[in-house]
């Protein structure tokens, strides 16, 4: 098959890309622009189009899988639809390509990605073969893609626009739920309402991996026929990954795989925790500036998340100053959760934003990142907004010393502000 994919340079499409070359079909597709999985593809014979353009849409193609962040009325699509062409969203090719599988889906507010690259880890060290589709590059896998010639599927399966319906897991894990994607979740019960719908559905025979007692999960466990298993109380070695969040992610990854596969050892399964070393944008550290300063990139963009993280970093690093570059995601988000965010920084030592990502959205009146850094030095830290990436660059240089650490964190470009500050 002829598959042409619109936003092919997303997280979940690239990964998808990569299983369709594995099952022999013919793939291309376009970005807007260069990234680490643009590049990624390219060394897999994929040619990447960049920028979009109507042209680029090849007639002959059999079906479009166009991105979450890709509208109706992008030139691309538009173009597909003049030409006859069938189109799919990502999430529904994804429960094409799930039908008939064992799918491990792993949801919920924050962790799905560590959680889902561990699962992966663990069951392709057990001799498991899975395949998997992982929200980050795994330095494990070389890719976010894992090729496995089993039945075994595990996948990042992500609630926004009631996406993970589109799965029919087995093993559905719930990492944890608040309130998220404020755009399409008016309220936090309308995204519990989704998650419970999706525990709904699993089948008689299948599980739920969650927090059991969890405030906002117990409506959801109510709903499910399937067995629910609590992870809180599972036994995890010690780990490479910071902080205690990553403990319960550990957690959830062991008591799905003892679901689906009582046969792997806890030797095994606690062999391959310990020896997870992390993926690209989770606490990553990127290495040292000329000056000394140490450069941490984390995909953080939520407020218990930031506050988490940085709770982790100020263990690890008790001693350094923490300056934090922060880039807002959304502007509904930065509205919505706005006292999340203000006080989301408490232990880091001054915060910096970029311009807020708009991603899918049109700007928002009063709402900035100007407007977010007042309030935060309104409490008493130190903080300023810049108007774009490279003010927040120049202004990390200027403060680079051997006692800083620099981290970078958001959902969006800001990981390529800690590339250039350890590109000497």
């Amino acid at each position: 098959m002829r598959i042409y994919m619109i936003g092919i340079g997303g997280i979940g499409m690239s990964a998808l890309a990569q299983l369709y070359i594995r099952d022999g079909h013919t793939v291309s597709g376009s970005d807007r622009e260069i990234s680490p999985t643009t590049e990624l593809l390219e060394t897999k014979g994929v040619h990447v189009s960049i920028p979009q353009k109507p042209e680029n849409v090849p007639a002959g193609a059999e079906i479009i899988v166009y991105s979450d962040a890709v509208w109706e009325d992008n030139g691309e699509r538009v173009r597909a639809k003049e030409l006859g062409l069938k189109q799919v969203s990502y999430f529904e090719a994804l429960g094409e390509v799930s039908k008939g599988k064992r799918t491990i889906a792993v949801t919920g507010t924050h962790g799905k990605t560590t959680t889902t690259a561990l699962i992966a880890k663990i069951l392709k060290d057990a001799g498991k073969d899975p395949t998997a589709i992982v929200g980050s590059i795994v330095p494990e896998f070389g890719s976010n893609f894992l090729s496995g010639a089993s039945d075994v599927f595990v996948v990042e399966a992500c609630e926004y626009k009631d996406h993970l319906l589109k799965l029919s897991p087995t093993v559905l894990v719930l990492t944890n739920v608040e309130w998220d994607h404020t755009d399409w979740f008016l309220t936090l019960e309308s995204e519990i309402e989704t998650f419970a719908k999706s525990a709904e559905a699993l089948p008689s025979g299948g599980a739920l991996v969650t927090n059991a007692l969890g405030s906002n999960i117990v409506p959801i466990v109510a709903r499910t026929k399937a067995q629910v298993i609590s992870y809180t109380d599972e036994s995890v070695p010690e780990l490479q990954l910071i902080g205690d969040f990553n403990l319960m992610n550990a957690r959830a990854a062991k008591s799905a795989v003892k679901v689906l596969f009582p046969d792997i050892s806890e030797v095994v399964i606690d062999k391959s925790l310990s020896e997870f070393k992390g993926t690209w944008r989770r606490f990553e550290v990127k290495g040292e500036t000329k000056e000394g300063a140490v450069v941490i990139d984390d995909y953080a963009h939520h407020p218990s998340a930031i506050e988490a993280t940085l709770k982790a970093t100020r263990a690890k690093f008790p001693d350094k100053k923490i300056i934090v570059a922060f880039h807002p995601h959304l502007y509904s988000r930065t509205r919505d959760l706005m006292d999340g965010f203000v006080h989301a920084f408490v232990d880091a030592d001054e915060v910096v934003f970029a311009p807020i990502y708009p991603a899918r959205e049109e700007p928002i009146v009063g709402v900035t990142s100007d407007v977010l850094a007042e309030k935060i030095r309104a409490t008493g830290k130190q903080a300023q907004a810049f108007h774009s990436l490279e003010e927040v660059e120049t202004y990390l240089r200027s403060v680079s010393a051997p006692n800083i650490i620099l981290m970078t964190m958001g959902a969006g470009d800001i990981y390529k502000v800690a590339d250039h500050l350890i590109d000497h």
